[in-house]
């Protein structure tokens, strides 16, 4: 029995019929088939921004623009447009311009994941940048690591299962550029009895949180084995507003310093309250503290005599730090730039730098870029990428005084 073939002309409506029953029309038929055959390949080589190429290189962004710490979202996100941004004027990466994907996750874990699996899957990144919270990063590793796309983080500081699995083995498709809560804890510990020369401390932190458990765990260590005590550990969860009553417990125990891991929703309210109630000591933090929410939350009268450990200080010298600092503000109204931005700028021109070595611009080659990083030189110091895929890198310790920062100093300290 005869097969027939319709096709269709893109170029015209006329359509054309061949008859498999006889030789010299089936020869056709199997020379428009071997024509169809090659229309496709050309079209699929055309598809896929990421594998022509003249086609831009897609980096996804997967940051916490709305919802509980959308500061941190929108402020990573702010410096690595601005990073990017300034790639392309120069010309791109191999001639070709980089491309953000950027969504928004509304600070919920869930969503990071089925973000990542967009981004992944169907947007066909070569990277994703974020989320800035260590939950969120968390949740988007069984993505990088099935669809085997690198996911690189500026500020996921969690000491847990986010570069190196539960059994201890690297997670091959994880990085980040920032150090770890159990690094932050150390060195304010370390700040507290030999700075300050306290004996006697209390910490006050997020129980619900991995980031505050890590800080306090590696603060209590540290500050008891060089002779200090732990007076009080008191608790609160995430959206707590009224502390005055745990506050009371704590000023009865005379402590010479408190330490607050956790975020700056709760920290500025902790701050305010304590200063209310005549708790004069210095109170300690980490990175979480640096928003400028923490001052709208503390009042900047209450803010004295507070220090945090961070990634990055505007009172930094370096001509790098401050040429940043001035281009920075020429895009923001005079504006000067906090740490997520200085490391999400540090993350736009991480992963340019990674792409632009790979030997293959797709996911593993970006990969084996970022693993094989060597002295690469950012706002927020220098490091090169260590075998458990963290940075090796000092972090600053800043002074605040009536809401200012008034000092800051880069502590070296093994990791």
């Amino acid at each position: 029995m005869p097969i027939l073939f319709w096709l269709r002309s893109p170029k015209t409506t006329r359509a054309r019929y061949f008859d498999t029953s006889k030789g010299e029309k089936m020869k056709r038929t199997k020379n428009v088939l071997a024509m169809l055959l090659a229309i496709a390949l050309v079209l699929c080589s055309c598809g896929g921004g990421n594998t022509a190429d003249t086609g831009p290189i897609k980096i996804g962004v997967n940051y916490e623009l709305s919802g509980a710490v959308a500061s941190y979202g929108i402020d990573s996100v702010r410096g690595i447009q601005m990073a990017i941004d300034e790639i392309n004027a120069a010309g791109g990466i191999k001639g070709r311009t980089v491309e953000l994907v950027i969504y928004d996750n509304t600070s919920e874990p869930a969503e990071a994941t089925s973000l990542a699996a967009k981004l992944m899957e169907q947007d066909n990144v070569v990277a994703c940048l974020g989320p800035a919270t260590s939950g969120s990063f968390k949740a988007t590793i069984p993505s990088a690591q099935s669809n085997k796309v690198p996911v690189i983080s500026a500020s996921a500081t969690a000491d847990k299962e986010v570069t190196v699995d539960a059994n201890g083995n690297v997670n091959e498709y994880v990085f980040r550029i920032c150090f770890t809560d159990s690094f932050q804890g150390v060195t304010m510990a370390n700040f507290s009895a030999n700075t300050l020369n306290a004996q006697n401390a209390v910490i006050f932190m997020d129980s619900a949180s991995d980031y505050a458990k890590g800080l306090a765990e590696s603060y209590r260590a540290t500050f008891e084995a060089l002779g200090g005590n732990i007076v009080a550990e008191e608790a609160y969860v995430a959206g707590d507003t009224d502390f005055r009553a745990v506050l009371t417990k704590i000023k009865a125990t005379n402590p010479e310093v408190m330490f607050i891991p956790g975020y700056y929703e709760e920290a500025g309210l902790i701050i305010a309250q304590a200063r209310e109630q005549g708790i004069d000591i210095p109170i300690l933090g980490a990175d979480g503290f640096d928003s400028p929410t923490l001052a709208d939350l503390a009042g900047k009268e209450a803010l004295t005599d507070v220090f945090f450990s961070n990634h990055y200080s505007s009172l930094d010298e370096s001509q790098s730090v401050q040429d940043f600092i001035a281009a920075f503000k020429a895009a923001n109204n005079d504006v000067a730039p906090n740490a997520f931005e200085a490391l999400g700028y540090d993350l736009g021109n991480f992963i340019a730098d990674c792409v632009s070595r790979a030997a293959t611009i797709d996911g593993e080659g970006v990969k084996n870029a970022i693993a094989e990083t060597t002295n690469f030189v950012g706002v927020t110091g220098s490091f090169s990428i260590g075998a458990d895929h963290n940075p090796v890198k000092a972090v600053v310790v800043i002074e605040l005084n009536n809401g200012e920062q008034v000092g800051a100093q880069r502590v070296e300290v093994s990791q």
